[in-house]
C-alpha cells in the first residue's frame, strides 16, 4: 500500500520545518497551495523553499495549479464566490494532479504541502485525502509536535455546500 503524508507550514521556523520532514523522512514536498507565497513567513514562499529544501536533499514539486484548494479559474466558484468543491471534484485537472501525486508517491517518500497546519482545517485532509483514499492510498498528516494525525479519524470529507 502506498503512503502519502501531509503537511502544513504555519508560522514555524524554517527549521522547525525541515526537522519535522526529516523526523518523517520525506524526500519529496508536493506542494498544493493554490498561491505557494506567504507574506507573513517568507521563507515559506516557492522559490525560497525550494532552495532552503534543495540544500537538505530533499525534492520540489508545485502542484497547487491542480491541487490547490483556492483555485483562481471562476469556473470553480459560485456566484457568492466561495470555491464550488462538487465541481472541483469533477475537474479532470484535479483528476490529473491525483494520479500525478500516485505515481510520485511510487518512487518518493512524499509530503503535500500547504499552509495550515491543522488537517482538519485544511484542504489537503478534507477535498484530497478521500481521493487518495479512493484508490487504496494511505495519507498520513503530519503535526506541528511531529506527531501523526490519520486522514480518517475526523472529517473524512470537505462540505460540498
Amino acid at each position: 500500500m502506498l503512503t502519502i503524508y501531509t503537511i502544513g507550514h504555519s508560522s514555524h521556523p524554517l527549521e522547525r520545518f525541515l526537522e519535522l520532514l526529516k523526523e518523517h523522512g520525506i524526500e519529496l514536498i508536493v506542494d498544493v497551495r493554490s498561491r505557494p507565497y506567504s507574506r507573513y513567513v517568507p521563507h515559506f514562499n516557492r522559490r525560497a523553499l525550494e532552495n532552503a529544501l534543495k540544500k537538505e536533499g530533499i525534492e520540489y514539486r508545485f502542484l497547487g495549479d491542480k491541487l490547490g484548494g483556492q483555485p483562481e479559474d471562476e469556473a470553480f466558484r459560485r456566484k457568492d464566490g466561495a470555491v464550488d468543491y462538487e465541481r472541483l471534484l469533477r475537474s479532470p485537472r484535479l483528476r490529473e494532479g491525483i494520479e500525478e501525486v500516485i505515481a510520485l508517491a511510487a518512487r518518493f517518500r512524499l509530503a503535500l504541502l500547504c499552509g495550515e497546519e491543522d488537517p482538519g482545517k485544511c484542504h489537503r485532509k478534507r477535498l484530497l485525502a478521500p481521493l487518495f483514499r479512493e484508490r487504496g492510498v494511505e495519507v498520513l498528516h503530519i503535526r506541528g509536535n511531529g506527531a501523526i494525525d490519520r486522514t480518517d479519524e475526523v472529517f473524512p470529507t470537505l462540505p460540498l455546500g
